[in-house]
Formats: structure tokens, sequence, C-alpha cells
């Protein structure tokens, strides 16, 4: 059962639910495309094969990355319900927002070009009495922010 699942309050649905964008791999995937080259070059080219052994830690590393993007992504939710917004980012270290909708001030976006391109962006969710929390590399930020706007109006 996930963390919104468990904290929901009595009469309490989820209306929306919003994810990490994939981008978070990019690191990893550059890093583990690198490392390919490197074992490739090194397997295939004569007097070369110490590059593969170079190759091969950075293979290592590309997979680590790639790990901790993945429990990031696992363990990250963001949730708009019929009367808060909830997100929990972590698993060791978690970081988590529950805030009621009538308390919110203001939601806002930010895109830059990729991320306007590939769909995804920081929202910002600003509270009454100075809340401020960014969340980067939402996937469709801006229907987040359109749902929670939907159920602040209504």
């Amino acid at each position: 059962m996930s963390y919104v699942d468990k904290n929901l309050m009595e009469g309490e649905e989820v209306v929306y639910r919003a994810r990490l964008h994939p981008i978070v791999y990019s690191w990893a995937i550059l890093v583990g495309l690198v490392a390919l080259v490197l074992i490739v070059v090194g397997l295939s080219v004569v007097g070369l094969d110490w590059v593969m052994w170079v190759g091969v830690p950075v293979l290592v590393i590309a997979v680590v990355l790639w790990f901790g993007r993945w429990v990031k992504v696992t363990t990250s939710e963001f949730a708009v319900t019929n009367k808060r917004i909830l997100i929990k980012i972590g698993l060791v270290r978690r970081h988590s927002l529950e805030l009621l909708l009538g308390k919110v001030e203001g939601i806002g976006v930010d895109q830059d070009v990729m991320g306007r391109l590939l769909g995804y962006g920081t929202i910002v969710v600003t509270g009454t009495g100075g809340t401020k929390e960014a969340f980067r590399n939402i996937s469709r930020p801006l229907e987040f922010r359109r749902q929670v706007q939907a159920r602040v109006s209504a």
C-alpha cells in the first residue's frame, strides 16, 4: 500500500496522481553508453584491451546511478485528492508535504525548453504562512497544476 493510500482521511479520494519523469535516468544512461563504447572498443581493437578494463568500472557506476534513480522514482508519490495535496519523496531519507487545498496560495510550474519538449518540469507549491516547496522532474507538471487549481476553485 502506498504512502498516499495509507494517509487518506475519511471521505478523501485521490483525483490525480503524478510521477517523476524518466529524464531522471539520463545521467545513468549517458554513463552506461560511455561504458559500453569503452568496452566495445577495448574488445574490438587489438592492443587496446586495457580500454575494456576502464569501461567495466564505468559500467558499474552507471548501474549504481540507475539503481539510485530507480529507488527515487519508485518511492516518490505526488497526488491531488479532493481535500489535499500529498507529496512524498524518498525511502530512507523521506521528504513529505501534506497541504490542505484551502491552504494552497499558489502553485507554479517551471519548465526549460527541454522540459517543455519532453513534458517534465518543477512544481512549486506555495501555502499560506510561507510554505514554499519545489519538486523537480515531475511528469506533466501543467496537468498537476490544473488538477490542484480545479480542486481549489471548486
